[in-house]
């Protein structure tokens, strides 16, 4: 499973809708979504200030993480922006890659 962090803000239509489902509504509506792609909600958080609200997922695959985001920012009511997050032993993995780079410029 691939982890996501999807951080979004609401537009004015998101916002009445927000008023009008509340947070738990809001929740289970992407949990569903997050359900129907083969994901798993890990964690929801509102906030306020640029984001207002902030979710951790499992995803099966990137293109899965791509589909739900291009659905939402498609709705218009919440523009989102989608990161994919990586654990330290992928970080372990990748330090341990030999990697053939010579930057620009340089000889």
């Amino acid at each position: 499973m691939a982890k996501f962090l999807i951080q979004g803000s609401y537009t004015a239509e998101g916002a009445k809708g927000l008023i009008k489902e509340g947070g738990t509504g809001r929740r289970a509506a992407i949990e569903k979504s997050l359900e129907g792609l083969g994901g798993k909600l890990e964690s929801f958080y509102f906030a306020y200030g640029t984001n207002d609200v902030n979710v951790i997922c499992d995803m099966p695959d990137a293109v899965s993480g791509i589909a739900l985001s291009l659905a939402v920012n498609a709705s218009g009511a919440v523009r989102i922006s989608t990161t994919p997050l990586l654990s330290v032993e992928d970080v372990d993995a990748a330090c341990k890659k030999a990697v053939s780079y010579r930057p620009a410029g340089a000889q």
